[in-house]
């Protein structure tokens, strides 16, 4: 008998009416996978077969012709045309790397520029870390010497903008996903458009999806006149592979998309053909949720004879690469892969094999509410561009089937695009960044999509009370500088700066590097009760700063042994990972004469360097069995992750970022004692109530 399946109903616009089955198929095998970051059909082939089969190829020529002729060059072409590992290989054989030139290639997220580069440098026959390399936070895995070909994420390229303003060992830029409209993404417009000014022989090359094309050549084109012939930028499309996708909506709304993501993954295991399936959710929660119920499922169908397998794979920004890169991996014919994903797979990479997609609605984005000052990660509805490139992840190796876990008519309601990230983040590393790269007057930046001003006064307030601006807000010297250096929220790096001062530097150091690190403790589904009891022996009372620390020192006290993570359920790959933050975060307080030295045991320096940093992430304790935040009053609550969740809520805490949603949620929460924020936050915090304070700051702001 077959593992029941819930009752999700699919019906497709241009049918009679709702009902359509959801088993509706069509008999054909998946292709061959490839262990690449885009689909490869022509696996069999050489490589330099392999290459001219992709459909930019025919377009090489052209392509160099117009980056020989204009300063910018806005490609617009469908992931797995072949545009993020060709273009830049054309560049290096017609020249561009000669002479100790570099092509440099930004990708909006990690795992896109180490696959893309792999791939890059397999096709090049190159090792890679050579010829061919990639540069991501906290990991260089480069050769100033031989690296001609240089992947990496937009945030890396405007970090080295602060060594080598004009970025003079580039020739080229080219800018992937550039209609993610990150943060860094779209600073790196802003600083490239500027360099262009000073340096006519830069190219820049912009890979967009259709919807931003018009935008982004209205923003680099710097012909001021009406004659065609002076534009210095160019539009040009290429034309991808893809194959129709049946689109489905359901017939009425879900309450609860996790539980119906898991029942229509296996409707289609059951009923459907041959073929792969990708699930999008929110986040990683919501990801290890649903892989952990399906391994369950999987499980249960297995014992009732049904030969098809499933292999049930993650896929989020957090996941180590080790991990990331198995959605890569072939499996046999016998075996379906199920993706469960964030929007990581959106547009970033592409998994061979995938026919039907699953779409939550739902993306989790960060958003930065000025009035509050507070910064959190909210699940909101997806846009209408998103859906139609999670729809389209089904339809690059055959024909393909998506089923949106919402109505044709909210899908109707949703926007046309979402918000670029600089107008919903908080803002305070941009102008750090800007500032150190020399630019005083950030409300005159040349960004593409302004941000608030008002959220850019409460940044450059942030920063004025770290004191890394002067009031004049220019960069502080030396502290503003060294703040900007790290990679960072500069509350991290004002903390570490400050950690020799309360004589914690080795502390603050491991709790910075662990801070990094998601997912460090692991509970498996089937061992949950045992794996809390293990956790417990880690946390203190004073919150999770130091819980942290516990389990970083006892992962160095055993020898960072995989075999005593795995018995004290913890995240091996995690916490090697975190001894190589550590490691880098280490040469920056070495390279600014931060005294090396250690509390010896005692928890209040620790705790106080925590606050030193983190001192406008305050919260106290309200009658109403909530948290308020100190300046404006706004309601909090401790994450049922945190240590501090169960016990007897402290009076007040800090805590490192929220998280919305039934509530608004703090999570690496830390009891602190109220008189440390008037000592070490004096200009930031002032005795008196809440509406005291308000009505001061109101009549400031009046005059």
């Amino acid at each position: 008998m077959a593992a029941p399946v819930g009752p999700v109903k699919f019906w497709r616009p241009g049918t009679e009416g709702p009902g359509v089955s959801i088993s509706e198929e069509r008999q054909s095998l998946a292709e061959n996978s490839a262990t690449t970051v885009v689909y490869n059909p022509y696996a069999a082939l050489s490589i330099e077969q392999q290459r001219q089969k992709l459909p930019v190829f025919k377009l090489r020529n052209h392509i160099l012709y117009l980056i020989e002729n204009y300063q910018t060059v806005v490609i617009v072409g469908e992931t797995g045309c072949g545009k993020s590992t060709q273009i830049p290989q054309y560049l290096a054989e017609a020249g561009w790397t000669a002479e100790g030139r570099v092509v440099g290639v930004t990708q909006p997220r990690r795992v896109a520029a180490v696959t893309v580069a792999g791939r890059v440098a397999e096709e090049r026959g190159a090792v890679l870390g050579h010829e061919v390399g990639y540069c991501i936070r906290f990991d260089d895995c480069t050769n100033p010497l031989a690296t001609r070909i240089k992947f990496l994420t937009d945030g890396m390229l405007v970090r080295e903008m602060m060594v080598d303003p004009l970025l003079t060992k580039y020739s080229a830029i080219m800018l992937d996903e550039a209609h993610e409209r990150t943060l860094y993404t779209d600073i790196a417009i802003g600083l490239l458009k500027k360099i262009q000014k000073k340096r006519g022989d830069l190219r820049l090359i912009v890979a967009s999806a259709t919807l931003d094309a018009e935008k982004f050549w209205d923003f680099f084109n710097q012909n001021d006149t009406s004659d065609p012939t002076r534009d210095t930028c160019v539009i040009l499309t290429v034309e991808g592979r893809t194959f129709p996708v049946d689109i489905f909506y359901l017939q009425s709304p879900v309450p609860d998309y996790i539980k119906s993501t898991v029942e229509t993954v296996m409707k289609i295991h059951q009923t459907e053909g041959d073929g792969d399936i990708l699930a999008f959710l929110t986040g990683q929660e919501e990801v290890e949720t649903v892989v952990s119920m399906l391994i369950e499922q999987a499980r249960a169908l297995g014992r009732t004879g049904m030969k098809r397998h499933l292999r049930v794979l993650p896929m989020y920004a957090g996941l180590p690469s080790f991990e990331q890169m198995k959605v890569f991996e072939r499996v046999s014919r016998t075996v379906r892969k199920v993706i469960v994903a964030t929007n990581v797979a959106e547009t970033s990479i592409t998994i061979s094999g995938i026919v039907y997609v699953i779409d939550c609605g739902f993306v989790k984005l960060r958003a930065y509410n000025p009035r509050t000052a507070i910064e959190c990660l909210v699940v909101v509805p997806v846009s209408q561009a998103s859906a139609s490139q999670r729809a389209g992840r089904g339809g690059r190796s055959r024909s393909g089937k998506c089923y949106r876990l919402y109505t044709e008519e909210a899908f109707d309601q949703l926007p046309q695009s979402t918000v670029p990230e600089m107008q919903r983040s908080n803002l305070a590393p941009v102008i750090l960044q800007l500032k150190a790269l020399g630019i005083d007057n950030v409300l005159r930046f040349h960004f593409m999509s302004p941000p608030p001003a008002q959220s850019m006064v409460q940044a450059l307030e942030l920063l004025y009370a770290l004191g890394g601006l002067d009031k004049d807000c220019r960069l502080t010297e030396p502290l503003g500088m060294r703040i900007a250096e790290f990679p960072l929220n500069p509350m991290f790096a004002k903390m570490l700066l400050e950690s020799g001062n309360f004589g914690c530097s080795q502390e603050i150091l491991s709790i910075a590097a662990m801070m990094q690190i998601q997912n460090v403790f692991v509970v498996p589904s089937n061992q949950k009760s045992q794996a809390i009891r293990v956790h417990r022996k880690f946390a203190v009372e004073e919150g999770d700063h130091l819980t942290m620390l516990n389990v970083y020192e006892a992962f160095i006290k055993h020898n960072k042994n995989s075999q005593w993570c795995q018995e004290h359920f913890l995240n091996y790959k995690g916490l090697v990972r975190a001894v190589t933050v550590r490691e880098q975060l280490k040469k920056l307080l070495v390279k600014f004469q931060v005294p090396k030295k250690s509390s010896e045991g005692d928890p209040d320096p620790v705790l106080r360097c925590i606050v030193s940093g983190f001192f406008a992430n305050a919260a106290r304790f309200h009658s109403t069995g909530a948290y308020r935040t100190i300046r404006d009053d706004h309601e909090l609550h401790i994450h049922p992750a945190s240590v501090l969740y169960a016990e007897k809520p402290p009076r007040w805490v800090i805590y490192n970022e929220v998280i919305q949603t039934s509530k608004y949620y703090m999570r690496d929460v830390t009891a602190i004692e109220s008189a440390w924020l008037l000592e070490l936050a004096p200009h930031f915090y002032q005795q008196g109530t809440h509406l005291s304070l308000k009505a001061k700051r109101a009549k400031v702001q009046d005059q």
